[in-house]
């Protein structure tokens, strides 16, 4: 996998550029992963909805493609976009979304944060009254009853620390992931998170953690190489 820094570049050409790539790459072409940051914006998914966008201001906002709802990208944050031929990588949709939360996971732990999933809500989150607790969460993915409903969130006592969105097109990803490091929070209170009401949004700062955005990104990028692997 190449491994691009392009350091901040603008959201609207990064997404034309990541089109461009997947629908011109071919069968040997090698993956890459795109690693940046990017001025404020905030960006809709395919099902994102109006009422989720409360008071977006003078930020912009940008319609995409990839899945899920509104969330917010700005400076202090390390956003990881993996272009991943996922037929020859030989695994499926759902393992590349896991393996990129693991990912995510590994990072944290890098920092001394250990990072949750919770079901039904793709991303990692952490305990706001203890981020470093290795203790299992309730509210954690469970194996369900075949024909048993998927469970409501449930973010109770958590904060949201890393968002993913992405689209698979011809077998091959685009979009990806973002990772709070240390931004400014306030823009995610003009919007309801990945469309979720009140739902908390934290960075690394926040909870204790001083790192740069270099080595964020820099371990991120190894841990995305690592977990990607075929």
């Amino acid at each position: 996998m190449n491994i691009r820094s392009l350091g901040q570049v603008p959201y609207d050409t990064t997404y034309k550029d990541m089109q461009a790539f997947t629908a011109e790459r071919r069968s040997e072409t090698p993956d890459e992963l795109w690693i940046c940051e990017h001025p404020p914006v905030f960006t809709q998914g395919l099902a994102g909805r109006v009422d989720h966008l409360l008071a977006p201001g003078t930020i912009p906002v940008v319609q995409t493609n990839r899945g899920g709802q509104v969330t917010y990208h700005g400076p202090g944050q390390v956003v990881a976009y993996p272009l991943i031929d996922l037929q020859r990588a030989g695994y499926y949709v759902k393992e590349f979304v896991y393996r990129v939360e693991e990912a995510v996971i590994r990072t944290l732990g890098a920092f001394q944060v250990t990072g949750h999933r919770v079901a039904g809500a793709p991303g990692i989150y952490v305990r706001l009254d203890d981020p470093f607790s290795h203790a299992m969460l309730p509210q954690r993915p469970q194996r369900r009853v075949p024909g048993e409903p998927a469970p409501e969130p449930d973010f109770t006592g958590l904060g949201k620390v890393a968002a993913l969105g992405i689209k698979v097109s011809r077998h091959c990803t685009y979009h990806g992931v973002a990772l709070n490091v240390a931004m400014d929070l306030q823009p995610f209170e003009r919007i309801n998170p990945c469309g979720y009401m009140g739902l908390r949004t934290v960075d690394l700062s926040t909870i204790g953690v001083a790192v740069s955005w270099d080595e964020a990104a820099h371990v991120l990028g190894q841990k995305l190489s690592a977990t990607l692997s075929p």
